[in-house]
């Protein structure tokens, strides 16, 4: 069977044009999936019944199945799904007062083994197809306890420009009035710094948020880090964020990870203020979850603290992410490496 997210609005209508049904029966199923959250075509209450027979028949709504969910004391929840292949990806609802983010996966594991996500512990399997990426959104939505799924990052497990044209495909549906109608500068792609990528993304007309790992502010503490940094160091990475910015005028945002011993002392501070200088972009800190598969802890406060008032006295645009998650191990990767490794 075919799976019906491969199909966008008027792709469907054709189908129904060729059934000899009325066309506006596409947006009334489009609405019950994406709207409604329906995950049966039999739920389909306003579709004539021999329609939703056909639709049974031919296609499937899910590939994936929900196999645990675990939601931490603030409000925080993530979403473990079995791909049809037997892989295992990971989802997360992150509340607030005024909005609800979701956190979706691009990839079943992962190539670039950065060394503090657990991410690519196990490896790299494939990418996700933009349906299963889809079909994450689709569980987060029926997840979200009745709120209006409001934000979304590509945060999860996997490099989001390392699976371009899926995670393209799926950020045009996902952006359509049609279905889920989250706005452009409402979704985030993250990435570690796939730099021959970026001019692309730079062309595609979406007015998406760019997010940057950057995490070191020199080449050689970030390749120990990350070691796609041995591939585009820094040097192309600015550069060439640099030329991303100047070609959609829209501003970047650089992803600092502070880890205790590590990246988050003040000569670290010093370092990344002068690399991002002139350059219109914001600094992300993000105190690290501990992950003791890797052995790493977060910095204490103070310094913590400190790392961002260095910054914002240098000029640097910047924010603290308060930690979510932690006491159901919220990190990417780890619910998904706990469940593998049983």
């Amino acid at each position: 069977m075919k799976d019906i997210k491969e199909l966008d609005l008027k792709g469907l209508e054709g189908i129904f044009t060729k059934w000899g049904e009325h066309p506006f029966r596409a947006r009334q199923v489009f609405s019950w999936i994406y709207k409604k959250g329906a995950l049966d075509f039999g739920e389909m209450s306003d579709l004539p019944s021999d329609l939703r027979g056909k639709l049974k028949e031919n296609f499937c709504i899910l590939s994936s199945k929900l196999v645990k969910k675990v939601k931490s004391s603030d409000g925080t929840e993530k979403l473990l799904l079995e791909l049809k292949d037997g892989n295992f990806i990971e989802a997360v609802i992150i509340p607030t007062e005024k909005r609800i983010t979701g956190c979706i996966s691009t990839q079943a594991g992962c190539k670039f083994a950065c060394s503090f996500c657990a991410s690519g512990v196990l490896g790299f399997k494939r990418n996700l197809s933009s349906q299963e990426i889809i079909e994450e959104v689709l569980y987060l939505k029926n997840n979200s306890q009745g709120r209006k799924l409001t934000h979304l990052v590509f945060m999860g497990i996997g490099e989001p420009l390392d699976n371009y044209d899926n995670v393209i495909k799926a950020i045009r549906i996902i952006n359509s009035p049609a279905t889920f109608n989250i706005g452009a500068r409402r979704i985030t792609i993250s990435t570690s710094g796939v730099v021959p990528v970026f001019k692309k993304l730079s062309e595609e007309g979406l007015q998406v948020e760019l997010s940057v790992s950057l995490h070191a502010a020199d080449d050689k503490a970030r390749s120990s880090l990350m070691p796609i940094n041995r591939i585009y160091p820094l040097k192309d990475l600015i550069s060439a964020c640099r030329e991303y910015i100047n070609q959609t005028n829209r501003q970047i945002t650089f992803e600092y990870i502070l880890i205790k011993d590590v990246n988050s002392g003040l000569q670290n501070a010093l370092k990344l203020s002068k690399i991002l200088r002139g350059l219109n972009c914001k600094v992300n800190l993000i105190p690290s979850n501990a992950v003791k598969e890797l052995g790493i802890q977060p910095p204490a406060k103070p310094e913590i603290l400190s790392f961002r008032d260095y910054l914002e006295k240098a000029g640097i645009n910047t924010t603290l992410r308060r930690p979510r998650g932690e006491d159901i191990e919220a990190a990417c990767g780890q619910l998904r490496l706990k469940h593998e490794k049983k």
